[in-house]
C-alpha cells in the first residue's frame, strides 16, 4: 500500500509526536509503502529550518532518516487541484506520480475537504491509524 504524508505529518511527527510519529514508525518498519517527492522533502528542510530555527546539520539528519525508508519520486507533471493553497499541490502530485492509495494529512482546510483525488483517499492521522 502506497502512502503519501503531507508536510505537515512529518512536522508534527518530529516536534511534537503522538498519531504521526506513530505513522513514520510504522512506516520505518515497512509496514506500508512511504512515497515522498523532493518538493515534499524541499518544505520539510524549509519549514524546520525557517519556522523552527533548526541547524542544516539537524535538518539534514530528519532528511537522511526519511529516505532511509521511503521511495522518493519526482513527479514531471503539475496539477492545479488547490489554488486556495498552491504548495499542497505538491502532495497530490507525488500521490498521483507514485500511485499512492492514500494522502495522509493534518490539513481540515484544502486536502482533508477533497476527501478523495482519483480514488486516491485523502485522510487524517487518526482515521489511517485505524486501518
Amino acid at each position: 500500500m502506497r502512502v503519501v504524508l503531507d508536510t505537515n505529518i512529518y512536522i508534527s511527527a518530529i516536534l511534537f509526536g503522538g498519531r504521526c510519529e506513530e505513522i513514520l514508525k510504522i512506516a520505518a518498519q515497512g509496514l506500508f509503502d512511504l512515497i515522498v517527492s523532493k518538493q515534499i522533502l524541499d518544505e520539510i528542510k524549509s519549514v524546520l529550518k525557517v519556522k523552527f530555527n533548526w541547524s542544516d546539520r539537524q535538518v539534514a539528519e530528519v532528511i537522511k532518516y526519511i529516505k532511509e525508508f521511503a521511495s522518493v519520486v519526482n513527479p514531471d507533471f503539475s496539477l492545479h487541484v488547490i489554488t486556495e493553497d498552491r504548495a499542497d499541490n505538491k502532495i497530490i502530485e507525488c500521490a498521483v506520480a507514485s500511485e499512492a492509495v492514500y494522502i495522509v494529512t493534518g490539513d481540515k482546510g484544502h486536502l482533508l475537504s477533497l476527501g478523495t483525488y482519483n480514488e486516491i483517499k485523502i485522510i487524517s492521522p487518526a482515521d489511517f491509524l485505524k486501518l
